[in-house]
């Protein structure tokens, strides 16, 4: 085990977990943007499949250990039937890539979320939209997104905003359905033999900064997020569809 973390080297794994710290922070207040802001610094000092399954080992593993907090405010009846859109969704999202060129793909979702934004910000979400076939269309682009580029998070972030009104509704939404992607996430991972023994051990390392993390970005919500969820969270969903574009420009 020493060998193994000695390998990374301690400034390294230091530099992870101040990473993890203040991404969980994100995602702990708006319900999402964890592996946006941690993966580019991960990718400096690991191998893509290492920072990936890091990710998502440490999102299922706080995401189930705080499952309690949330889940009464889940709208288990939306959640449902996208779910099941965007399991279907990632297993076709992979032939897109065989239409479309991934750079144009990602130039056209960074564009269309950011024009997502612009117009979220000017729209009173309305709850009656809640479900129906605008909550599959949301998971099953969410699929196909991740099945192509794994990126899931854009269409049902967008539905969030768009149809909840409550902050801590909308949080928890995002929660539960990313909680739901992080489980199949690590089985996929875990068949494909990407999780081992230094994936394990790092996730270890950098869980107690995961849980500060956790517990500031749950103070910072339970004290600001009626006032400024959904406006932390457009502008967080914004970087997210800005660094898709940048990424398929340069």
């Amino acid at each position: 085990m020493i060998a193994v973390l000695e390998e990374t080297g301690l400034l390294a794994l230091a530099g992870m977990a101040a990473t993890v710290m203040l991404a969980n922070l994100l995602r702990a207040f708006t319900g999402f943007g964890f592996a946006l802001a941690a993966l580019p610094v991960f990718s400096l000092i690991l191998s893509p499949t290492s920072s990936v399954s890091v990710i998502v080992l440490l999102t299922l593993a706080v995401s189930v250990q705080t499952f309690g907090s949330y889940r009464r405010d889940i709208p288990l009846g939306d959640m449902t039937g996208m779910i099941a859109a965007s399991a279907i969704g990632t297993v076709g999202g992979s032939f897109l890539l065989l239409l479309i060129s991934p750079d144009l793909f990602r130039l056209l979702i960074g564009g269309t979320v950011m024009t997502a934004c612009v117009l979220l910000a000017r729209y009173k979400p309305a709850p009656h939209r809640a479900g129906g076939m605008f909550g599959l269309s949301s998971g099953l682009s969410s699929g196909l997104l991740n099945g192509a580029l794994a990126i899931p998070g854009p269409p049902v972030i967008i539905y969030s905003m768009a149809v909840y009104e409550r902050a801590r509704t909308a949080r928890a939404f995002l929660l539960g359905f990313f909680l739901f992607s992080a489980a199949f996430a690590t089985l996929s991972y875990g068949a494909e033999g990407f999780i081992g023994q230094r994936e394990l051990l790092i996730a270890a390392v950098c869980y107690p900064a995961m849980l500060v993390g956790e517990k500031l970005g749950t103070f910072f919500f339970d004290r600001y997020g009626d006032a400024s969820h959904r406006k932390v969270a457009i502008c967080a969903l914004f970087a997210v569809g800005l660094s898709v574009a940048l990424a398929a420009l340069l």
